[in-house]
């Protein structure tokens, strides 16, 4: 089978790294095989993710946007990877534009870059209605699960994809890589879900950790950390407008004015180097 030489650069946002391709330029086709061979750390890119820049279907967007986990599952939003998207196409001239408006699957998002590589990101409105979740649970047990012998309190917002938020004491001694793959295929869940795990350090700052479905903890989370604030701000928990979200990649900065509003993500992105892969 003949091979094709493709161009890729590789980049992260807060530690949670990406492999980006573009395809307006260069042409391809992506298998679920393909991209989990070029997630492996020893034999491939290695990512949390694959981010795909796409050519625009509306006039008034400027790019589709598109995202793969390593098992080559595609999900329909990533914070961190959008705001590497929008340095991506700046850094390879496929615009201009400090504001950039891009698709996804399931919504739209307004990237804006700031300054150097900072990056704000139109999240959109927080979504608690649970269909949309979507959730599967006895109405007079809602909102409890009990996991190996304990009971966790949770919250559910989306983002553009699914997060089960839960308030801990302690982020560094919760046992998250044990909680967080019983949870994301809990029963509660029929499509999987996303995993928060959250420390309030005061009413305007947070800690965070976050299990992926599909990937696992990853270094950092953007539409966890706007799940996790919208998800303290509607409990009376944190302090609107402006959170401080540590995660073990580093700090975002997530603001909500409450219902009816669209949630902001503002943080970093870098980028680490480009290549070329062949692929088959």
């Amino acid at each position: 089978m003949e091979q094709k030489k493709i161009r890729f650069s590789k980049m992260h946002g807060l530690g949670n790294d990406f492999m980006i391709l573009e395809n307006i330029n260069q042409k391809f086709t992506l298998s679920p095989k393909l991209i989990n061979k070029m997630s492996d750390r020893h034999l491939g890119v290695g990512f949390d993710q694959l981010l795909v820049v796409e050519p625009s279907y509306k006039p008034e967007i400027d790019f589709n946007y598109r995202i793969f986990n390593p098992n080559g599952s595609e999900v329909f939003q990533c914070g961190n990877g959008a705001r590497c998207f929008a340095l991506f196409v700046r850094l390879k001239g496929l615009t201009d534009k400090n504001r950039i408006q891009i698709s996804t699957k399931t919504t739209t998002m307004i990237l804006k870059i700031i300054h150097d590589n900072m990056v704000r990101v139109d999240m959109n409105e927080p979504i608690f209605d649970l269909d949309q979740i979507p959730f599967k649970i006895d109405e007079s047990k809602k909102f409890f699960m009990k996991i190996a012998g304990e009971y966790f309190k949770f919250g559910l917002v989306s983002i553009g994809n699914p997060h089960c938020v839960i308030p801990i004491k302690n982020i560094t001694t919760t046992k998250i890589n044990v909680l967080g793959p019983i949870i994301e295929k809990h029963h509660y869940f029929p499509e999987s879900i996303n995993v928060n795990f959250m420390e309030v350090v005061n009413s305007e700052h947070i800690r965070l950790r976050v299990y992926e479905r599909g990937a696992g903890e990853t270094y950092a989370c953007g539409s966890g950390a706007c799940a996790s604030v919208a998800y303290g701000i509607k409990q009376g928990i944190l302090k609107a407008p402006q959170i401080r979200v540590d995660l073990p990649g580093g700090t975002l900065y997530v603001s909500w004015n409450g219902k009816g509003q669209s949630i902001y993500m503002t943080g970093p992105a870098t980028h680490v180097f480009d290549g070329q892969i062949y692929i088959t």
